[in-house]
């Protein structure tokens, strides 16, 4: 809740005109970003400082705004990398300078993090703040190892309990062996793979059976998840045998027998397979989420970033003559939505669209238009801007008539010089976006790609695939690195991967996103 007499919650929109500044204390959940609210997302958006802890997902910081600034303030076992005091005056000093600051928070704000202690430093320095929950770890472990918290006739109570505490304190403040003698009770416990032995000793001489059924998940909710299930007396020698480590919860309770039944994530066929995949930093991935889907521990390397650069002039002239043109073309959903929104600058209604017919390459590309509720009435089953000039023509409709294509600084002349030639249409270009290429060096993602690697790299453009050639060296992988089988969305990808002298190791049959994750999945399961 916010710290304000009158109001309980303001608006994304009434936070931009705070002269006071503010600071949302937010959960991120388990790690998975899906499992953000979507309210944390707004905020995120909206943040003009973000502070983040250790287990925060990288994607969750490509949702921040241009000009955000970010700050790592992680913390893990024994290594504080901003101590906790300097953490509350940060975000003091930011909000009291008017900004809004996000403390992003791995799981909930509330449950075994510091969000009790910055909320309340907050408070003494009358900072206006909010808290905002997130998905806590023990939920997500009973969730995605397919076992159930709290059982009928098993477990009518949960416990949740910390194995790390203040080392500045004297002594614990949890009496291990009191819960040891508890009945009917899962007992869920963060932070204590580093003592689990002594603890699982301590509940046994509390009084619990040892032939308990106790799971460790670790990384829960993401594809670098790993399980391992024993007994509480043989719990520890299973963890170390598997080398298990934090992040993890341990849970311990008659609720943990026969999951291997409902534990559904683990059985995906993608589990536990590392795919990087390339992407431009500002769009959503279909990609990611198909693999995800899956099981897949995804890595985006964002090596493209797109940009809006309209030709004001260029725009202006088209616009002003609208109504004369028959169709309007878009081979990229950023097309799509940088047209439209110079579209509705100009004009409040759809309908000044006049009788324009709509073309484009990609599902994706379509479900913009979708969105606006406009038909798409030439979209080719391949998804090349050959095929889509193949299907225009195929329309009968070209001869004499007047098409927009919008582009991009790096799109091929192919089309266009079809629709013209072989089409004999009129064709003007409507330039709106530029690629570029990012730079990884500091990127969080590309340094986890070159320390360990990954079993395989998705190319789903020939963009994508020159821009990794040529940032090679940002991207060389450790020697211990595991080297990536590398995949190819289409015949115009692989052209280019060969021609920068990359391996192929496979092609998918058509140029489609699902037939690409097929090849993966055919691939890896040969591998």
């Amino acid at each position: 809740m916010l710290c304000f007499e009158k109001s309980s919650r303001l608006s994304v929109a009434a936070l931009k005109t705070t002269a006071s500044g503010i600071v949302h204390l937010v959960g991120a959940g388990p790690g998975e970003p899906d499992l953000v609210t979507l309210r944390a997302r707004k905020l995120i958006a909206a943040a003009d400082v973000l502070v983040h802890d250790h287990l925060v997902h990288p994607a969750l910081l490509q949702w921040c705004r241009t000009g955000c600034e970010i700050v790592y303030a992680g913390k893990t076992a024994g290594c504080h990398t901003v101590p906790q005091d300097e953490i509350d005056s940060l975000l003091v000093r930011q909000a009291k300078a008017g900004k809004r600051v996000v403390r992003l928070k791995g799981g909930d704000p509330l449950i075994f993090g510091r969000g009790g202690e910055e909320a309340a430093a907050l408070a003494k320095a009358g900072v206006a703040f909010e808290i905002v929950p997130g998905v806590t770890a023990a939920l997500a472990v009973g969730a995605y190892a397919g076992i159930p918290l709290t059982r009928r006739h098993a477990s009518s109570a949960l416990v949740c309990l910390t194995g790390h505490e203040d080392p500045a304190k004297p002594e614990t403040q949890v009496n291990w062996r009191s819960y040891g003698a508890l009945k009917h009770t899962t007992l869920a416990i963060y932070m204590g793979m580093g003592r689990i032995r002594h603890i699982l000793a301590e509940l046994v001489a509390g009084g619990l059976d040892p032939a308990t059924p106790t799971a460790v998940v670790q990384w829960a909710s993401l594809g670098r998840q790993r399980s391992v299930a024993a007994t509480a007396a043989t719990m520890a020698d299973a963890v170390e045998k598997a080398a298990l480590a934090s992040p993890a919860i341990i849970l311990v309770g008659e609720v943990v027998r026969g999951h291997e039944a409902t534990d559904w994530f683990e059985k995906l066929p993608l589990f536990g397979r590392r795919v990087a995949i390339t992407r431009t930093r500002d769009q959503n991935s279909e990609l990611r989420d198909k693999l995800e889907a899956l099981g897949a521990e995804v890595l985006e390397l964002p090596l493209i970033r797109v940009t809006k650069q309209v030709d004001k002039d260029g725009l202006i002239e088209i616009l002003t003559e609208l109504g004369s043109y028959d169709w309007i073309v878009f081979t990229s959903a950023n097309g799509v939505r940088f047209f439209f929104e110079e579209f509705f600058k100009g004009f409040e209604d759809v309908r000044s669209l006049g009788g324009l017919r709509f073309a484009c390459v990609g599902a994706a590309t379509a479900r913009e238009l979708a969105a606006l509720h406009l038909k798409v009435e030439c979209a080719p089953a391949t998804a090349t801007g050959e095929s889509l000039a193949d299907a225009l023509i195929a329309t009968g409709s070209l001869d004499s008539a007047k098409v927009i294509v919008v582009t991009g600084n790096l799109n091929r002349d192919t089309l266009v010089k079809k629709l013209e030639t072989e089409g004999r249409a009129i064709v003007d270009r409507l330039p709106l976006y530029a690629t570029s290429r990012t730079d990884l060096a500091a990127d969080p993602v590309a340094a986890d790609f070159r320390a360990r690697g990954a079993d395989a790299i998705l190319f789903a453009s020939s963009s994508a695939a020159s821009s990794f050639a040529s940032q090679a060296a940002a991207l060389t992988l450790a020697k211990d690195a595991k080297r990536p089988l590398a995949g190819s969305i289409g015949p115009q990808t692989t052209e280019t991967m060969k021609t920068e002298g990359m391996p192929v190791d496979f092609t998918a049959k058509e140029p489609s996103l699902d037939a690409l994750v097929a090849a993966l999945i055919k691939k890896l399961g040969n591998r």
